[in-house]
């Protein structure tokens, strides 16, 4: 929670004013215990009304004091308690965006999410009622002890046992609860994350008729939460009832002492009234306060939680980043370390495009140099030593079973994850020395799973480019092979988009995300499987309208369909995460057994044992 309080920094004034008038309020209320024993003892005692009017108006004039006092703290606290919030969240979003996608995979969607509403919630309303009550509640505790001292000593000393007695069972019950609440939230987590599971694969489960067991592994997960929700929760009321048990055995003690001293004329029976007031206010302080301590509690438990994203570091550095600077030089040379050979090769290769007549040997787009990828936490490398080269405005298509690493392969280019050896480069550069805008501006992905955003047309267009016009937007929307459907929706590029493009087709959707990518002409253009929804006419449409955009443009298509990678100027196979061989269709056709058994299931042989 310590290192989360730096996001009051800018509420340094609330965070002192708002303890202050809760102080004022507690000193006022004080007094009140004083002013009735003297009604009391002068006012009712010698039967002098006048009197006993000016005490009733003092207690009027303190409890308005008091209640401008209480408004006043309540606004300084809500507005620190609320800034705060913000300013952690913000941070929150932020640094959950720096993270690569190595942390996001470990830490998952639902941990996220729980972080940054009930998690961010929980701190919120922590730092509020501290704010109120944590000095406020101690101050009248021993104020009100202090206050029957000057009353008298003998009476007072019952404050000094029930005092103690109360604190040992506050703070005993805060310290047996807290690592509860901890697990109640990591409970919350799992039920979250089967909530969203559903909610997301609800036509699947659907599909495979699995709702009853979709809802009794609910149930038994938020069964769990239940059960322990109610333990802590048993476990937290037991503080109201031991509270008022010693609270009560101490009032009693105190009338039984009070009347003994009142009739040996030591004190008076307004003092008496002001002792047992006295007693009944840190009976109330100290029932606020056993709420406060479980609201603390269960908000360090969640600050802790939140603290823990923040100790999570991006795996990935990137060249803009200040605090890395120093450390790029050693990088650089570690990279070329693990290049040396391949380097060697590149050098040779370009020696004798030189000597072949080549005025000057261009770098590769994209140059795969030994690498392999290593999922963390994975038992098994995803990709194991990737070596093959693609110069500028080359179409390569990447193909394999499910599972073989295609989406890793790509995954690499625009830096996803960080290759665990060897390197990638692109134009001759390590994708490792390149600044994060600079890499992005690159290189486009059209991702497997068609995200649109919830928006225009327009406004989903324009991340791909901040400031493409109208003609710009049309012109990647005919070469995505959108432009037809999109007209005719009203409003055309305003047309609203509801979230995740409910309101689309799927091969809508995929046309859409794929002329975002294009609106900012990119150098490198991935499209990973993101033509699956579409029909195989559509497709072979969308190839050549790619082509034709720009012969400079180097173009990565992922597919499952031989089709739409036939004819590419490359293709990789790939399997079990190893390149089976490179090639062209009619290469590959005739030596790969992997790319024939492809190929042959989505057409049938020729007499000939040619594709028919």
């Amino acid at each position: 929670m310590g290192k989360l309080l730096i996001y009051l920094r800018h509420y340094k004034k609330e965070t002192v004013l708002a303890p202050l008038f809760k102080m004022l309020e507690a000193c006022f209320e004080l007094f009140v215990p004083l002013v009735m024993a003297e009604i009391i003892d002068r006012g009712i005692g010698g039967k002098d009304i006048g009197f006993s009017l000016g005490m009733g108006g003092l207690l009027v004039a303190l409890g308005v004091i008091g209640l401008v006092c209480s408004i006043t703290a309540q606004y300084f606290a809500a507005k620190a308690a609320v800034g705060f919030s913000t300013e952690m969240k913000h941070a929150l979003f932020d640094h959950l965006q720096s993270l690569s996608y190595t942390e996001i995979d470990t830490l998952g969607t639902s941990t996220m999410i729980t972080r940054m509403t009930s998690d961010a919630n929980q701190v919120q309303n922590g730092v509020n009622m501290v704010l109120r009550l944590f000095l406020r509640s101690p101050f009248i505790v021993f104020g009100a002890m202090v206050m029957a001292f000057t009353i008298d000593v003998k009476a007072a000393m019952i404050f000094v046992v029930a005092i103690p007695l109360l604190s040992v069972v506050v703070f005993g019950i805060m310290m047996l609860t807290m690592p509860l609440y901890r697990k109640v939230q990591n409970g919350l987590d799992s039920v979250l994350q089967s909530t969203r599971e559903n909610l997301t694969g609800a036509r699947v489960i659907r599909a495979f008729n699995k709702e009853q067991e979709e809802i009794a592994d609910f149930e038994e997960k938020n069964a769990a939460l239940a059960h322990m929700q109610l333990f802590v929760g048993k476990l937290s009321a037991l503080t109201n009832p031991v509270t008022y048990i010693i609270v009560n055995v101490a009032t009693m003690a105190l009338l039984y002492t009070g009347a003994v001293r009142v009739d040996e004329g030591s004190i008076t029976q307004g003092q008496v009234v002001a002792l047992v007031n006295y007693m009944s206010q840190i009976l109330i302080e100290l029932v606020k306060l056993a709420n406060l301590i479980i609201t603390i509690t269960k908000a360090l438990a969640c600050a802790k939680r939140i603290q823990g994203v923040f100790d999570i570091s991006s795996s990935m550095t990137w060249a803009e980043e200040t605090a890395q600077r120093a450390q790029t030089t050693g990088r650089k040379e570690e990279s070329a370390a693990q290049c040396a050979g391949v380097g060697d090769g590149m050098e040779r290769s370009e020696q004798r495009a030189v000597q072949a007549g080549d005025e000057e040997p261009q770098p590769y787009a994209v140059a795969f140099e030994h690498v392999c990828l290593t999922y963390a936490g994975a038992g098994a490398e995803a990709l194991t030593d990737i070596d093959f080269r693609i110069r500028r405005g080359e179409t390569v298509g990447i193909i394999g079973g499910t599972g073989s690493g295609k989406t890793s392969l790509v995954n690499l280019i625009p830096r996803f994850y960080d290759a665990t050896s060897g390197c990638v480069r692109i134009d001759g550069r390590d994708v490792r020395e390149y600044a994060k805008a600079e890499l992005r501006e690159k290189v486009r992905v059209v991702p497997q799973k068609a995200v649109l955003f919830q928006g225009t047309i327009r406004e989903n267009l324009l991340w791909g480019k901040g400031d493409a016009t109208d003609a710009e937007m049309w012109r990647a929307l005919t070469a995505a092979q959108a432009k037809d459907f999109v007209e005719q929706k009203p409003g055309k590029l305003d047309f609203a988009v509801t979230q995740a493009g409910q309101n689309l087709s799927g091969g809508q959707r995929q046309r859409l995300t794929i002329a975002r990518a294009l609106v900012g002409e990119p150098e490198i253009l991935i499209l990973d499987d993101s033509a699956s929804a579409l029909d195989y006419a559509t497709d072979a449409a969308l190839r050549q309208a790619i082509h034709a955009m720009s012969g400079d443009m180097t173009v990565f298509i992922v597919s499952q369909r031989a089709a739409s990678i036939r004819y590419a100027d490359r293709i990789v196979v790939l399997d079990d995460g190893e390149a089976a061989d490179i090639g062209t269709h009619e290469e590959l056709l005739a030596r790969c057994g992997i790319y024939q058994e492809i190929y042959y299931s989505q057409y049938p042989r020729t007499e000939g044992g040619g594709a028919g």
